[in-house]
Order: C-alpha cells, then sequence, then structure tokens
C-alpha cells in the first residue's frame, strides 16, 4: 500500500550486511577464530615439547642399557632394537670429562637443524612447532636436553622428524576438532547474550522512536524499564522526552486554541471597546473637574484595552509586534502601573526610580511588562501576606553600560521551586499555579526579548524579585540601523 507524502517512511536498511545483527555475528565470528588460534597453537607447542621430551627420556634408558653392558658394548641387533625403540638415529651424552657416542645407527644422518630444550621459551617453542609443521618433516634433526636422571650435561640425540610431524598433525585434528566445538558453543552463548541484552532492546526502541515520530499523541508510552545500566538510562530519558514532547504539543494546541477564540471574539469585543472609547471621549467635554482628571485615564485604559486584545491576538499566532522605541521617563511608568493595578488592601507600593532616569522602550508594552510583574506580586501579597511586616511592591532602576535595569521585588511568600522551574512557560508560569491564565510572564519575557534585553528571577532571602534589562537601541540594533543616529 503506498504511503502518502505526509507519512513519515519506515527507515531504510542498508542490506542484512549492515544490520546489527549481522555486524555481531560477524565480530563473534572472528573472536571464536580468535579464540581457536589461541587454543590450538599453545596446545600443540606444548604437545612437540612433551614429545622430544618422551624422545629425551628413551634415550636416557637405552644409555643405561648400554652403560649396563660389559665395556659399555652391546650387540649389532640390540643397538638396533635400543635406537628403534627410543626412536632416534644417535646418542651422545656430555659428562663433565668428555662426550661420548653411545649409539649410532649404521647410516647416521646429516643434521639439518637442532633444537635445545634447556631454558626454551615458550614464545620459541611456538615457532619451532610451526617451522616442524611446514617442513612437512622431511629433515633430520639433533635434539638436546638434559638428561631426568643420568649425572651428565646434557644428552644430544639424532632423529627423523617424520614421526614428530606425523603426531603433530594427528593432535592438530585432535585439538581443532575440541577447539572448534568449545569456540561454538562459546560463540552462540556469546552472540545470544550479546542479542537479548542489546540488539533486541535497541530495536524495541528504534520501533517506539518510530511509532511515536508518526504519531507522538497516539503512540503508546514505553514501559517502565527495569534495567540499571545505559540502555535503561536510555529508554528512560526517551521516556522522559516522549512526556516532554506531549506537555508541548498539549501546550502548542492550546496556544492555537487560544489564537481561534480570540480571533473569534476579536471583532466583537473591538466594536465593544470602540463604543466604550467613544463614550470615554464624549467624557472629556463635561467641565466637571473629578470627570475632567479621570476621563484621560479611562480613555488610556481603553487604548491599552485595545492594544492587549490586538496583541494577545498576535501572540496566540506566536508574534510579538516588534516595538516602537522612544526615550520615556521610567518613573512615570512606574507610577502609572501602580496606579493601575487593583489596590489590595495594606499593600505598599514604592517607586524608587529616579525622575531624570530614562529608558528606551516601547510605552505601552513597557507598561504591560511591568504591570504583568506588579499584578502577580499584588496578588500573592493578598493572598498571602509577609509575617511582622507590611506587604510591599518596590521598584528600582539604574542605569548600567548599554541599557537600563529594572528590579521589581515584593516581600511574600516566593515561589515554590516547581514553578521557578517552569516560570515562563506558557499556561504554567506563576500566575497559572495560583489560578491565573499563566500567560502573563510569558508575554512580558517575549516583550522584553523583542527589545533585545533579558529578564530572571533573583534569588532573595524571602520574596520575589525579577531583573529586567532593557538595552538601548543603538546598541542593540543592527549595524546598518545604527548608521541613522536616531532612538526614534
Amino acid at each position: 500500500m503506498p504511503t502518502s507524502a505526509n507519512e513519515p517512511s519506515a527507515p531504510r536498511r542498508g542490506g542484512v550486511c549492515r544490520s546489527l545483527s549481522a555486524k555481531l555475528l560477524v565480530f563473534t565470528a572472528l573472536f571464536v577464530f580468535l579464540g581457536v588460534v589461541i587454543i590450538f597453537l599453545p596446545t600443540l607447542s606444548s604437545f612437540r615439547l612433551t614429545w622430544l621430551k618422551d624422545r629425551v627420556a628413551m634415550a636416557e634408558v637405552a644409555t643405561l642399557a648400554v652403560s649396563a653392558a660389559p665395556d659399555n658394548m652391546v650387540s649389532e641387533r640390540l643397538r638396533d632394537e635400543l635406537l628403534t625403540s627410543a626412536g632416534v638415529l644417535v646418542v651422545v651424552v656430555r659428562t663433565r670429562d668428555a662426550r661420548r657416542l653411545v649409539l649410532q645407527s649404521r647410516r647416521p644422518p646429516m643434521a639439518e637443524a637442532r633444537y635445545d630444550l634447556r631454558g626454551l621459551s615458550g614464545w620459541r617453542a611456538l615457532l619451532d612447532a610451526m617451522e616442524t609443521l611446514f617442513r612437512g618433516g622431511q629433515r633430520a634433526i639433533v635434539v638436546i636436553d638434559r638428561p631426568p636422571t643420568i649425572d651428565a650435561e646434557f644428552i644430544e640425540l639424532a632423529m627423523d622428524e617424520h614421526p614428530l610431524y606425523a603426531a603433530l598433525i594427528a593432535r592438530s585434528f585432535a585439538i581443532l576438532k575440541y577447539a572448534l566445538v568449545l569456540a561454538l558453543a562459546a560463540g552462540v552463548v556469546l552472540y545470544v547474550a550479546l542479542h537479548a541484552l542489546f540488539i533486541r532492546p535497541v530495536r524495541r526502541l528504534g520501533r517506539a522512536m518510530a511509532r511515536f515520530g508518526q504519531a507522538p499523541e497516539d503512540a503508546p508510552p514505553l514501559p517502565a524499564p527495569a534495567r540499571r545500566d545505559e540502555i535503561g538510562d536510555l529508554e528512560r530519558a526517551f521516556a522522559a522526552m516522549q512526556g516532554q514532547v506531549r506537555e508541548l504539543l498539549h501546550q502548542k494546541n492550546r496556544l492555537a486554541a487560544l489564537g481561534a477564540a480570540v480571533s473569534r471574539i476579536a471583532h466583537e469585543l473591538r466594536n465593544m471597546l470602540t463604543a466604550a472609547h467613544m463614550l470615554s471621549d464624549r467624557l472629556t467635554m463635561v467641565e466637571d473637574p473629578l470627570v475632567q482628571r479621570f476621563a484621560p485615564k479611562l480613555l488610556q485604559s481603553v487604548d491599552r484595552a485595545i492594544t492587549f486584545c490586538t496583541a494577545t491576538l498576535k501572540y496566540g499566532r506566536l508574534r510579538e509586534p516588534e516595538p516602537r522605541r522612544h526615550l520615556l521617563p521610567l518613573r512615570d511608568v512606574v507610577a502609572e502601573v501602580f496606579a493601575t493595578v487593583p489596590q489590595q488592601e495594606g499593600i505598599a507600593f514604592i517607586n524608587r526610580v529616579e525622575g531624570d532616569l530614562l529608558v528606551d522602550a516601547d510605552a505601552d508594552q513597557l507598561f504591560r511588562a511591568l504591570f504583568n510583574l506588579a499584578h502577580n506580586a499584588a496578588k500573592a501579597l493578598a493572598a498571602s501576606p509577609p509575617e511582622g511586616g507590611e506587604p510591599r511592591i518596590e521598584v528600582r532602576a539604574q542605569r548600567r553600560e548599554g541599557g537600563v535595569e529594572i528590579t521589581i521585588a515584593d516581600n511574600g511568600p516566593g515561589l515554590p521551586q516547581k514553578v521557578r522551574e517552569h516560570l515562563f512557560e506558557p499556561f504554567v508560569g506563576a500566575s497559572a499555579a495560583s489560578g491565573g491564565t499563566g500567560l502573563g510572564l510569558a508575554i512580558t519575557r517575549e516583550i522584553v526579548r523583542a527589545h533585545h534585553g533579558d529578564i530572571a528571577l533573583m534569588q532573595t532571602a524571602r520574596g520575589t524579585a525579577f531583573r529586567l534589562f532593557i538595552p538601548d537601541r543603538l546598541r542593540a540594533v543592527p549595524a546598518e540601523e545604527k548608521k541613522a543616529g536616531s532612538l526614534t
């Protein structure tokens, strides 16, 4: 069945030989072969050394038989029998006094190689065994060793190498047969164990990733891993990633629903606010001093409501308008924020911003950012006032190199650690934890970022404090805009 263009296709495999199982099988076979070599060569070398020492022992027995004869002389028949039983052609004994020929065949051979078994190293014994196999048993060799029992410096014997070669070949097949059986069994056990421990979990995790990639919201979660090794860590990390991606998708769906809902009501709400604006505008014609005092603020609040509705619609579409920046007296903005925040009984609003401090920002956006922070602080203080002191919200500011740093702090209960971890995320921030929408801090961060600044939660002994940095536009805009030389 053909797949659609939008449907993710299954990952292509590069053939059987490129699969992880095939690679594991190849490596297992290589290790099995290496194990056979490691078992085969030293065992064969040890067998050759033992075979030669047996010949030395038998030659010593023949030497003792000759020594027991009158005048150390034996008949030719007995000499041949002794040489045949010992499997040698010449026997020479070296004593402290002299070197004595004990036995010699009728046709002594011309030796082509000498092997001294005294103090022979394992590496040398291994090379000698390989040489015997490669020569094919066509040589006559001389073997020198210390005799086991007789008092002599060494015993030297010459022999035909063919019986040694035949014995090595027979032993090689026997060793190879058992080594292959043992290595094959070990290889099968190793392959099955590695396949169960690594290949199957990796395949299971790969299938889970493919299902999750095709349908992140509908894919079943991985069962809780019981392993405590790296595979278990990988499965737990993937399960955690699934939860985070699902949560992000859920948040994006909520944002999409928010954008759709706001777009449906934006037209009607805008009409209502326009009507309210017209009525408020007529209030400015009333000559009452009290009306003249509050009518401009009412008009300004209605304008902000219209702007806020539009900005919320744009935020639902993941788009924040570019700030229209100009130099503002920050103290006046803070005073307006304090005057607009719903007054809670007993809360002191302290404005410590100097009157001549100017900030390069969009007036409406900066007002919204500070209003969100002050409003959250006022709600927190009203819900949980401090013990033994007056609840207060304080704003301080100072000019730093390149911009203005604003600090808004309260002496409330502070934020729990769980809220701090997702402080600026939509729908999960501080206001969401206290029953709000959870958009205030998210919008505040977007506004600060639109000004190329930053916002951070500061560590305090009690209460909550946010630090905002609004850089000057000349230091925040690209170089081609700096040439204009204007802050507007």
